[in-house]
Parts: C-alpha cells; sequence; structure tokens
C-alpha cells in the first residue's frame, strides 16, 4: 500500500502554479486496497466499543459537505458522496483534508479521477445531504451542478461556498483512508448559515 502512495506522489508532483495546474492531466492513481481491519488482535479486546466511541465523538458537531469527482472514461456520470469529515489543513501550500472509509465503492471512482471538488452545504440542504448519502442510487438525479473551473468536477448549485482540488496525498487511518488535496480553485457566496451535524441530527446555528 505504501508502495501504492509513493507511486501517486511521483506521478502527481507539485504544481508550481495555478495556469501550470490547469493544463495538467488530473493525475490518477489507483485505489487503495481494502482489507479487513483490525486494530487488535482476535484475542485482545478493543479499548473501547464502536457503540461507545459513536456516542462520544457525536458530541462532536461538525459541517457537512459532498464530495464530488467527474466520472472516469466508461464510468456512468460523476461520482459524490456526503462527507462530515472534512477539515482545512494548510494555509502555504493551500491543503484540505476528507476522510473516507476503505470499504466506500464511490472512492475508488474519485481516486481514480485524481480530483475532487468539495461542496459546502448550507442549513437548508439537509434533503441534498441525504440524497448523496443513499446508496444504490443515482446520487445527481435532479441536482443541478456546473464543472468547476480546474478540474472539472461538479459544483453543485446553491451551495455556499466550493472548494476544488487536486488529490495531493493519501494516508491510511485504521479503517479510514485521509485524503488530501491540493487547492486550485475556490469561492463563496459569502452568505447564508451552515448545514451543521450533532449526535446523528442535522442543525443549524441559534440566531
Amino acid at each position: 500500500m505504501a508502495a501504492t502512495v509513493v507511486r501517486y506522489l511521483r506521478s502527481a508532483g507539485s504544481p508550481t502554479s495555478a495556469a501550470t495546474a490547469a493544463a495538467r492531466e488530473p493525475s490518477r492513481i489507483d485505489a487503495l486496497p481494502r482489507p479487513d481491519l483490525r486494530a487488535v488482535g482476535e484475542d485482545e479486546r478493543a479499548p473501547v466499543s464502536p457503540a461507545e466511541f459513536r456516542a462520544v465523538l457525536g458530541n462532536f458537531a461538525s459541517g457537512v459537505t459532498v464530495i464530488t469527482a467527474p466520472g472516469a472514461e466508461g464510468e456512468d456520470g460523476p461520482a459524490g458522496f456526503a462527507c462530515q469529515s472534512f477539515a482545512s489543513l494548510s494555509l502555504d501550500p493551500p491543503l484540505v483534508t476528507f476522510m473516507v472509509a476503505r470499504t466506500s465503492t464511490t472512492w475508488p471512482r474519485i481516486a481514480r479521477a485524481g480530483v475532487f471538488c468539495v461542496n459546502i452545504l448550507g442549513a437548508e440542504q439537509g434533503g441534498l445531504c441525504r440524497s448523496f448519502a443513499v446508496s444504490g442510487a443515482d446520487r445527481f438525479a435532479g441536482v443541478a451542478h456546473t464543472p468547476a473551473p480546474a478540474t472539472g468536477s461538479p459544483q453543485l448549485e446553491a451551495v455556499p461556498a466550493w472548494i476544488d482540488c487536486r488529490i495531493h496525498a493519501v494516508h491510511t487511518g485504521g479503517d479510514h483512508l485521509i485524503v488530501v488535496g491540493r487547492v486550485e480553485a475556490m469561492g463563496a457566496a459569502g452568505e447564508g448559515a451552515p448545514l451543521l451535524f450533532h449526535k446523528g441530527r442535522f442543525g443549524r446555528l441559534a440566531d
């Protein structure tokens, strides 16, 4: 797996300017393997149960995003999934990160594209989030979007902000992957409250 990441980094390189990055073909990487992962041995007791882990971490409120990528050749349309595990990472160079389960069926498509767009959802877009969280359905059905300027990833209409990225690095994190993206373009409407997720429910900031 480490060799896969090294191979990707060598092929991706580091763009020296937005113009150079835009001129490059998107870097495509193989989706990392997804074995049966365990943090402890069969004869060991995990320090906390999954239920306790979710209950305690659910107290941390987060924003909600939809990560999208253009469809690769031979694929039926673009790819996308709802993601609350997103954060800014670095100012110089501009990097962001999101986490995705290694069992995700959408991640391999994003990996093949080599690019993605982070669509930050607003307070009234809980329904949009749900549509991108459903498995086995056309998540883009009835969803208006345009190509993001640098990568062509779907930029969803009416979102408060979007961040257009190329995959910069991929790291393992237990049963998830930590995907780092280099920001190539971004924009924000500058108004509207964010969609929040807390204890398994959507919420919004109080006035």
